[in-house]
């Protein structure tokens, strides 16, 4: 299996290069990119959930945790004293952390449905509602963002599966096949709950007709290929702005500012 630094890595590469497509398309605004873009690189680490002392699964549930715990504080705040506040959130977040760390542990398997299309799926059905219903995001938006993970996601499983043959020895590990699955035969208990949950999700999950209709959009994909290429030659734009602050600086005089003029004398 290839390493944290190499899932991190291709999956912000990969992120980043449909964050480009994204922006170049003109159907985000700037501040949501950073959203979406941010869901594609958790996506590239998120299989991994399932090694109980490995930095992804360390920092995921960290993250909910914060999440969850602030989640619950800007819901509950207007009618609770301060103390109560810091209890409330101080709670959440050991509980998340720690409690339903050790509790998801106890029955994932590494290599197990985690590391399935399936998985990879409902993941990003998940960001969908998160973005919806938590943050606040539009329908659109929120699919975006939950396409992205869902890329990320099939990364780290592709990834994987790459790392399991051994091109130089010419031969294949036994992890082989174990990566990029569409659901996990062994163990149909987990199998059939990740099915439910996507089901869950879907019924939820806010209308993707927006989503749609803007990703199959023809003059969006029109755009894009016009804009592909430059036609003016490369990086016009950065040339021409150097060109007007080079002759904006020959037309003014040197001075530094600061050395005060001799005075005159009589």
């Amino acid at each position: 299996m290839a390493n944290f630094t190499t899932h991190i890595v291709t999956g912000t590469i990969v992120s980043g290069s449909l964050a480009t497509l994204t922006l170049a398309a003109d159907v985000i605004a700037p501040e949501n990119l950073v959203a979406v873009t941010m869901a594609g690189v958790l996506g590239s680490v998120l299989p991994d959930i399932d090694l109980k002392d490995s930095r992804p699964s360390r920092a995921l549930f960290a993250g909910l945790a914060l999440f969850f715990s602030f989640i619950a504080l800007f819901h509950f705040a207007p009618k609770l004293s301060i103390v109560e506040m810091w209890l409330l959130w101080l709670g959440t977040f050991l509980f998340v952390r720690y409690g339903l760390h050790n509790v998801f542990h106890r029955y994932a398997v590494h290599r197990g449905i985690w590391h399935s299309i399936i998985a990879g799926i409902v993941c990003g059905l998940a960001a969908v509602v998160i973005f919806y219903y938590a943050l606040g995001r539009p329908d659109g938006v929120a699919w975006l963002g939950g396409g992205f993970l869902l890329i990320g996601y099939l990364t780290h499983l592709t990834l994987d599966e790459i790392y399991s043959v051994d091109v130089m020895g010419s031969y294949i590990k036994k992890s082989f096949g174990t990566a990029l699955k569409f659901i996990d035969v062994k163990r149909p208990a987990a199998s059939s709950a990740m099915v439910v949950a996507g089901v869950l999700m879907v019924l939820v999950a806010p209308s993707i007709t927006t989503f749609a209709q803007g990703i199959s959009s023809r003059s969006m994909w029109a755009g894009l290929q016009q804009r592909l290429l430059p036609e003016d030659g490369w990086f016009k734009e950065f040339a021409e702005r150097h060109a007007v602050a080079a002759s904006d600086a020959q037309a003014e005089p040197l001075t530094t500012g600061t050395i005060p003029e001799a005075p005159a004398k009589d």
